[in-house]
């Protein structure tokens, strides 16, 4: 198999997304296959999920896969929209031994829509600080500053008005109150404005299932700094996942070399 291909896996609060990717075009190289989430969403039936994605691709290379919390050395340790029992889990170990041991990568979902959009997207270019925003189930945030990211930031769950921002804001949260756009983006400019009061960005860009829409609500969103819809959209976090596996899996190479 060509080393210029990874799998990357996106797992989203209702979801898990995955396909094949180029590494060197930023770009699927087949349609997602998409599976729904067990409603439990523990770590036994999650992965196996996962594992029937991998097995649909006969997929015998390596994998990069995302999670929505904060991930360290591969180690889950915040669940916020999954079963609790994942904290503590190496999800990296948990996937590969559903198969046959691959290499496997596992990181914050929204950074990985952030390198993605970083490299390739509309952050690509872009200096100072860049934060990327995922509206879905939860709210994700990824910030870099001169290009380099700062890891499992979670912003999302910021206290806004007494409540969790993303309880209120999040993509779910607007579905769940039947928000039309105007209510909805009232409710993110508070978000945005307490973001900007702790970091002072140059640039949001606006990811997650919203994004596909950003034409009936970008214009109302207001800041100081530049507010962008991400280019990849829903793609974000597999291209993402699949672009720091690779980066992981070489910087482990060379360091063995050496």
């Amino acid at each position: 198999m060509s080393t210029e291909l990874i799998l990357g896996i996106d797992i989203g609060g209702s979801a898990v997304k995955g396909a094949p990717v180029n590494i060197k075009l930023g770009e699927l190289c087949s349609e997602r296959y998409r599976v729904e989430i067990p409603e439990l969403a523990d770590p036994d039936s999650v992965s196996e999920v996962i594992a029937s994605i991998v097995n649909y691709f006969n997929w015998k290379g390596p994998i990069g896969c995302t999670f929505p919390g904060v991930i360290k050395k591969g180690v889950i340790h915040t669940a916020a929209n999954f079963d609790k029992s994942w904290i503590g889990i190496n999800g990296e170990t948990l996937i590969a031994s559903k198969l046959e041991n691959p290499p496997v990568f596992l990181l914050n979902d929204a950074d990985a829509a952030g390198i993605a959009e970083m490299e390739l997207g509309a952050g690509r270019g872009r200096q100072g600080v860049v934060i990327m925003l995922t509206f879905g189930t939860g709210i994700g945030t990824a910030i870099f500053s001169e290009g380099q990211l700062l890891p499992n930031t979670e912003f999302g769950h910021l206290e806004i008005l007494c409540r969790e921002a993303e309880s209120f804001t999040s993509a779910r949260a607007r579905k769940k109150e039947n928000l039309n756009w105007k209510k909805w983006t009232e409710r993110v400019n508070q978000f945005l404005a307490r973001m900007e009061n702790l970091f002072w960005p140059d640039v949001f860009i606006v990811g997650g299932g919203v994004s596909r829409k950003h034409t009936q609500f970008l214009h109302l969103l207001k800041s100081r700094a530049e507010i962008v819809p991400a280019k990849m959209q829903n793609k974000a976090g597999i291209i993402g996942a699949a672009l720091a596996a690779n980066r992981q899996f070489e910087w482990v190479k060379n360091i063995t070399n050496t």
